[in-house]
């Protein structure tokens, strides 16, 4: 999946108070009707789709890769002379839809991109790195390679959607502690731990 856009920080905002903390439950409703009997009461019974239940997680930017710098070459980091650009994440939201096995959530973040001493303008590629996790497990990640652009100015925003990422959504929903977070694939990986011994 890849995209560009540089929309306004105004239309974000819109987007951000228009789609933030929504959840789109599959539900209907009954209403009150006269006494049909046994019989009506059952074949209406038998129509009545039932409720399904959803929390839709909250998403938030990671704190140690939501702010990226790409080099030219092999130069080290921290070499502002062959910086290419910078990118980094500000405001997030989303939206959820549910069945009664799947919840999918729609990601949606604002970013800031600009050009360093080595950069031009033109398309450049973001490593996204999109997450969800119950508790300490990972149960979705996906990378995602981002098309942004670096307009004649030198720096501008971007908006970056993910609109398909699918958790478990089991019965009374999604765990409250599942979270989505968001942040640029650093490349680092981590740490293994040791095997045991037996």
């Amino acid at each position: 999946m890849s995209g560009k856009t540089s929309p306004t920080t105004a239309s974000f905002k819109t987007v951000l108070r228009a789609t933030a903390g929504v959840c789109i439950l599959a539900a209907v409703t009954g209403c009150s009707t006269p006494d049909l009997g046994a019989a009506g009461r059952a074949e209406a019974q038998a129509t009545v789709t039932p409720v399904v239940q959803a929390y839709c997680p909250q998403v938030v930017i990671r704190t140690d890769t939501g702010f990226h710098r790409a080099y030219a070459g092999k130069a080290a980091e921290g070499d502002d002379s062959k910086l290419i650009y910078q990118a980094s994440f500000a405001d997030v939201t989303r939206s959820c839809t549910a069945n009664e096995t799947t919840l999918t959530v729609n990601v949606m973040a604002q970013g800031r991109i600009v050009a360093g001493a080595a950069g031009k303008t033109g398309d450049v590629t973001l490593p996204v790195l999109v997450e969800a996790v119950d508790g300490n497990d990972v149960i979705y990640s996906q990378k995602v390679a981002f098309t942004a652009t670096i307009p004649a100015e030198g720096s501008g925003q971007f908006i970056f959607q993910k609109p398909d990422v699918a958790i478990p959504n089991a019965v009374g929903g999604a765990s409250r502690f599942t979270t989505v977070r968001i942040g640029f694939d650093t490349g680092k990986a981590a740490a293994k731990k040791p095997a045991r011994r037996g």
